[in-house]
C-alpha cells in the first residue's frame, strides 16, 4: 500500500488508495511505533496525541476477514510549532466584532508572516475583503473564528487575472488569494496550511448579486452589442457573473492543505485550483446553497488533488473536475489528472461533476466511500460536442448516488468548437447503489428518475466507449412515462423487476451483477 501523510503538530493523517480488489467489508488495522491504536474500513485515519517534532512509524494493515491482503509503512515527523502572530494584537490591531473592516490590518499580517510564523486569528467575527496569502505561510482560525467576507464587490477590487468556466479573463479578487495565475509558468505559491476549527465564509448571495449589477453597468454596451447572440448564454447574468471572485483561488499553487474549517458562500465557485498541484482538503465542511454556480471544490488543469472527509451544502457541484474550455483550453491544453475524492458526504447539491470545461483533458478520477444520494445528479460527466479532448478513466466504486450520467450539455457553449470530438472513454462503476431518486433542488424534495444514462453526442464518432458496471444494485426503478428508451441493456446477473437503463451513442458497455430491488 503507498501511503500518503499531512502532519500537524500533534497529529498525522494516514491516507491511501482504494485497493482494486478492495471488498467493502475489508478493514484496516493501524499500528504506530508497532502498536495497535485502531481499526477502520474507511481509507484515512488520524493518529492523534502526539508531540511537535516526533519521528513515528505507521504500519496499515488491510485484512478481509482474517486474511492479511497487504500492508504498508511509513515514517513521518510531526510539524514544529511556530510562533503565533496574533491579528488582534499590535501591530496589526483587527477588531473580531464583524463590523470593523479589517483588510488592511489582516493584509499587514498575512505579509508579515514568516516560515516559522503563523497568522492566528482568535475567537470573533474580522470582516474583510479580498486578501493576498504568499508562500510559506500558516493561517489557524481558532473555534469561534471566523473571517468574514465582505458584500460590497468595491472591496475586492483592483481586480486580477483567473480563469472561470475556462476562459483566462480578469476577475474580482477572492476572499483569499494564493498564487498568480500563469499557465506558462512555474508554481509561485508554495507550502501553504490553513486549518482550525473555525470558519471562512465570504459574502454570499449579496455579494453575487452585487457583483453581478456592478458588471452589467460596466458592460453595458458591450451586452447591447450582443444582440441575438445572447441566446448562446445561458442567463442575462453569464457574462456580468463570470467576473465574480471565489471564496478562495490557488493560481500556480502546489502543496496547500485546508483542513478542519466550514467554508463557503462565496461569490460564485469556493475552492477553486488553477494550474496547481498537490491540493488537499480533508475534514471540512462546504456551504453554498442559494448561490448561482455555488460549486464547493473545483480542480481546474490541475494535478494530484485530494478531498476527503468533507460534507457539501452547495448551491450547484459538490465537485467539478475541468480542465478548460474551447477554443483557449485546447491550445492551453493542461488536463487535470490523479484525482482522489473519498469519504465525502453531499448533503444538498448537484453531486459530483467531471466537464462541463474539460478541453484540456481530463484522467484518472477516482471516486470511493461517498454518499452522494441526496443530490440532483449522482456521478455526472459532462461536456459540449465543442469541446474536443478528452474525459478517461474515472473510476467509482463503494458510493450511493441517485444515477449515473453521462451528458451532452447545452450550457456554457460560445467560443469557436475543437477540430476533434470529445472521448468520454474507459469507465468503471462498481458497488454502486443507485436510488432512483433524484433531488428537486427548488423544492428539496426527490423525484423519480433514470439510474443510468449514457447519452453520447450526435455525430460521426462521437461515442462514448468502454463503460464498465458491476455490482450495481438498483432500488425503486422507473420507466420514463412517454416510454421511449433508445435501448434496453440487461445481462444475466439481473434479478426481478424492471430498470429505465439508457443508452445512446454508446459502445462497449459491459454490464455484470446488475441488481434490482
Amino acid at each position: 500500500m503507498n501511503l500518503n501523510t499531512a502532519v500537524l503538530t500533534d497529529e498525522v493523517c494516514v491516507y491511501w488508495d482504494l485497493p482494486e480488489d478492495a471488498d467493502q467489508q475489508d478493514r484496516y488495522v493501524i499500528m504506530c511505533d508497532g502498536d495497535v491504536i485502531g481499526e477502520t474500513t474507511k481509507t484515512h485515519y488520524t493518529v492523534g496525541n502526539l508531540a511537535p517534532e516526533t519521528t513515528v512509524t505507521i504500519y496499515v494493515q488491510r485484512l478481509s476477514g482474517e486474511q492479511l491482503k497487504e500492508e504498508g509503512c511509513i515514517e513521518v515527523t510531526t510539524a514544529a510549532v511556530k510562533r503565533r502572530i496574533d491579528v488582534t494584537k499590535a501591530p496589526y490591531g483587527a477588531v473580531g466584532d464583524g463590523k470593523t473592516m479589517n483588510r488592511k490590518a489582516l493584509q499587514m499580517a498575512l505579509d508579515a508572516c514568516g516560515p516559522d510564523e503563523e497568522v492566528y486569528f482568535p475567537a470573533g467575527v474580522y470582516l474583510t475583503g479580498g486578501l493576498f496569502v504568499h508562500s510559506n505561510t500558516q493561517i489557524y482560525l481558532e473555534e469561534g473564528a471566523l473571517l468574514q467576507g465582505s458584500e460590497d464587490p468595491k472591496d475586492y477590487l483592483p481586480k486580477i487575472h483567473s480563469r472561470f468556466e475556462g476562459v483566462e479573463r480578469e476577475c474580482y479578487q477572492s476572499l483569499l488569494t494564493l498564487g498568480e495565475v500563469d499557465h506558462e509558468g512555474d508554481y509561485n505559491c508554495v507550502n501553504v496550511l490553513i486549518y482550525g476549527h473555525g470558519k471562512i465564509l465570504g459574502g454570499g448571495k449579496s455579494l453575487m448579486e452585487g457583483t453581478i449589477d456592478l458588471e452589467k453597468e460596466l458592460l453595458k454596451a458591450e451586452l447591447s452589442a450582443l444582440g441575438d447572440k445572447m441566446q448562446e448564454y445561458e442567463k442575462a447574468e453569464t457574462i456580468p457573473g463570470r467576473a465574480r471572485g471565489r471564496l478562495i483561488q490557488m493560481g500556480n499553487c502546489q502543496n496547500v492543505r485546508l483542513t478542519g474549517l466550514e467554508m463557503g458562500k462565496g461569490a460564485s465557485w469556493n475552492i477553486h485550483m488553477i494550474y496547481s498541484d498537490r491540493i488537499l482538503t480533508d475534514h471540512c465542511k462546504i456551504v453554498s446553497r442559494d448561490i448561482w454556480n455555488g460549486d464547493g471544490w473545483d480542480p481546474d488543469s490541475s494535478t494530484n488533488c485530494t478531498i476527503f472527509a468533507t460534507e457539501f451544502y452547495t448551491g450547484d457541484d459538490s465537485v467539478a473536475v475541468k480542465s478548460g474550455k474551447n477554443p483557449e483550453g485546447n491550445v492551453i491544453n493542461r488536463p487535470t489528472e490523479h484525482i482522489r475524492i473519498f469519504d465525502c458526504l453531499c448533503s444538498f447539491g448537484h453531486g459530483l461533476a467531471i466537464g462541463s470545461e474539460m478541453s484540456g483533458g481530463i484522467s484518472d478520477v477516482r471516486i470511493w466511500d461517498c454518499d452522494i444520494e441526496h443530490s440532483a445528479y449522482g456521478v455526472q460527466i459532462k461536456g459540449t460536442p465543442k469541446r474536443g479532448a478528452y474525459v478517461r478513466d474515472v473510476h467509482v466504486s463503494n458510493c450511493i448516488l441517485p444515477r449515473i450520467l453521462f451528458v451532452s450539455v447545452p450550457y456554457n457553449d460560445d467560443g469557436e468548437g475543437s477540430k476533434v470530438p470529445p472521448v468520454f472513454a474507459n469507465c468503471s462503476y462498481r458497488n454502486i447503489v443507485l436510488t432512483s431518486m433524484f433531488l428537486q433542488e427548488q423544492e428539496d424534495v426527490m423525484v423519480p428518475c433514470n439510474p443510468i444514462e449514457l447519452r453520447g453526442f450526435e455525430g460521426e464518432d462521437y461515442y462514448i466507449d468502454n463503460v464498465s458496471l458491476s455490482d450495481i444494485t438498483i432500488k425503486q426503478p422507473v420507466v420514463p412515462a412517454d416510454g421511449k428508451l433508445t435501448e434496453m441493456w440487461f445481462d444475466d446477473g439481473i434479478t426481478g423487476g424492471y430498470g429505465a437503463i439508457l443508452f445512446k451513442r454508446s459502445k462497449h458497455i459491459r454490464l455484470d451483477r446488475i441488481f434490482i430491488e
